[in-house]
């Protein structure tokens, strides 16, 4: 009898594992094609540094149902950790907008805490969209300040990306910002023209250092090169291998390049230190041939629809530099193997205990 309850509680436990995800695919509504269907993704900060690493937040994913999948709003640094924070360099670092109070804010006055919006969504219709909003700090804490203000080079507020892809033949990307600073000329953080259009904006002279430390580095004499620009292809995003794109796909986002001119005390050039940042990255995809359903919230709108029961998300991927790199990358499959070693577990377990009744 004790045998019969062991077995009957471990193929329970096996049960409850594999009804899991079963509980999104009791919608009604039909899901569409996980690997080819419509989709869209919403990632608020990823950046990468040449012969160094890179990090990326976590990216929402759209639902193989009518839903939404949003970013949590624990989520308000990049780095948010030491592994982050070794991947990204070690002396830059990202505020997502929200702060406790304004001796600890990243942003210039008049500038409110906020939580960020970052959402993926599939709306009633199957339309694929995606918006991420917040306001942006750049910091450079190798600086020294005594507060992070001392530390911004750039702010980016009200910033907005947002795509929709409604139709193969009608789509639409938009990057927007109500304001932009930069701290340029005599090491002062000023307002500069929002670039319009698809036009960039390159400023020469950034008071910003290396994102990685350089052996003999002087703050006087080291400057930076900061251009900022619109994404407008899906291979200008920072991103992960499960943030795949169609047929048909747009992409958005705010893509801050830095170059750095690191020079020692002498004014002699050591080296430049590359840095890429994109803020606000979003995309969505249609298969060819795609058509809409009839019926259903507004495509516009990511709020029309319910939160799903089961939001997607790509994990946050953290990339160390080439010398410190496994050969695993990103853990997107560290489910999957959980599960399957939990399985064989199991497994061996019933295969043991029926072996001895059998001796027996």
């Amino acid at each position: 009898m004790t045998r019969f309850v062991t077995k009957l509680a471990l193929i329970g436990a096996v049960g409850a594992l594999v009804a899991v995800p079963g509980t999104a695919s009791a919608q009604v509504v039909q899901p569409v094609d996980e690997k080819s269907g419509p989709v869209s993704f919403a990632n608020v900060a990823s950046a990468k540094v040449d012969g160094g690493g890179s990090v990326i937040t976590e990216t929402q994913r759209s639902p193989l149902s009518p839903g939404q999948s949003k970013l949590s709003a624990d989520r308000t640094t990049v780095p948010k950790d030491s592994g982050e924070k070794g991947a990204f360099g070690g002396h830059y670092e990202l505020s997502l907008g929200r702060f406790s109070a304004q001796a600890q804010s990243a942003f210039p006055a008049g500038v409110a805490s906020r939580d960020h919006n970052v959402v993926a969504a599939l709306q009633a219709t199957t339309v694929p969209t995606a918006v991420a909003e917040t306001n942006y700090a750049l910091l450079d804490n190798a600086r020294g300040g005594a507060k992070p203000l001392d530390n911004t080079v750039l702010v980016l507020q009200g910033a907005k990306t947002s795509v929709d892809c409604s139709a193969t033949n009608r789509t639409s990307a938009s990057s927007v910002a109500s304001k932009v600073w930069i701290r340029a000329a005599g090491d002062v953080l000023s307002p500069v023209t929002v670039p319009a259009g698809n036009a960039g904006l390159q400023v020469k002279g950034v008071k910003l250092g290396p994102a990685v430390d350089v052996a003999g580095t002087s703050k006087d004499t080291t400057t930076s090169d900061l251009t900022l620009t619109k994404v407008t292809a899906f291979d200008q995003l920072i991103r992960q291998d499960g943030w795949r794109d169609g047929g048909v796909t747009v992409a958005a986002g705010w893509r801050v390049d830095v170059v750095t001119h690191v020079r020692d005390a002498n004014n002699k050039d050591l080296r430049d230190v590359r840095v890429a940042i994109v803020l606000g990255g979003v995309s969505c995809s249609l298969p060819k041939g795609f058509a809409a359903k009839a019926a259903g919230a507004a495509s516009g709108d990511t709020t029309a629809v319910d939160q799903p029961a089961a939001p997607m998300k790509v994990p946050a991927g953290v990339f160390p530099p080439p010398a410190e790199q496994s050969s695993s990358r990103i853990p997107l499959g560290l489910g999957l193997l959980g599960g399957g070693a939990l399985f064989a577990a199991v497994a061996m377990l019933l295969y043991r205990r029926r072996g001895s009744v059998r001796r027996r």
